[in-house]
Order: structure tokens, then sequence, then C-alpha cells
């Protein structure tokens, strides 16, 4: 019966749908918002891995593919974490500050950020 089968298919990101419907570098610059630096991100970068905040859409195959992209480095290994919006009381009011995505991208052994980046 068609209704009960197993698919066997593993759902694979899309990513040819990503590279036909703009510019590679568009699409890059629409994912990429900004290169996070903070302390930890610093302590990271030690371990070969860049910390970058995302867009709200962002998955990791498109982040691997702007990253690769952009930079023209080869990406081992990409996590993305998802941070709430916080509530801040202000007196009376409520203010809420909004949340991110922020991915954590492990570039391949002798890779760096800085001799991949491409003109």
């Amino acid at each position: 019966m068609a209704l009960f089968e197993k698919k066997t298919e593993k759902k694979q990101a899309d990513t040819s749908n990503m590279k036909d419907s703009l510019p590679l570098q568009t699409l890059a610059n629409r994912i990429l918002l900004s290169l996070r630096v903070t302390e930890k991100a610093y302590l990271l970068n030690a371990l070969n891995q860049h910390v970058f905040q995302v867009a709200k859409d962002a998955t990791k195959a498109s982040v691997r593919l702007a990253i690769e992209t952009v930079y023209g480095v080869h990406v081992k290994n990409v996590r993305i974490v998802n941070i709430p919006r916080k509530r801040k009381v202000s007196g009376r009011h409520e203010v809420f500050v909004s949340g991110m995505k922020k991915a954590i991208v492990t570039l391949a052994k002798g890779e760096t950020l800085a001799e991949g980046k491409k003109s």
C-alpha cells in the first residue's frame, strides 16, 4: 500500500533552488548579517570556529553556501543557535529585546577567513 510505504530518501537541503533563484553573492549578503565579536567568539577562533549573526530563516545548508561563496573557504561543520527574545522591565513598562539567530561555523583545518576572503 502506498499509504504506509517507508520513504528511504532523506530530505536534503535544496541548495539548487537557492543557487538558481538569486545570484550567490546577493544570497550570501542576505543570509550573513554580521560577524559576532564577543569574548566567547574570540576564544572559538583558536579552535578554527567563527560566529556569525544570520537571518532568521537561514538554514545550515544556506549558511555553508554563503560562507563558501563570500570567503572562498571549505566549511567543515555548521551549528545554529536560535536565541530567544528577552523581557526587560523598566518601571511599569515591559520591553522586549529582540532575539537573533547565530551560526557557529567550523572551517577545514589550515584555513582562515582572512586568507580566503575574495574581493
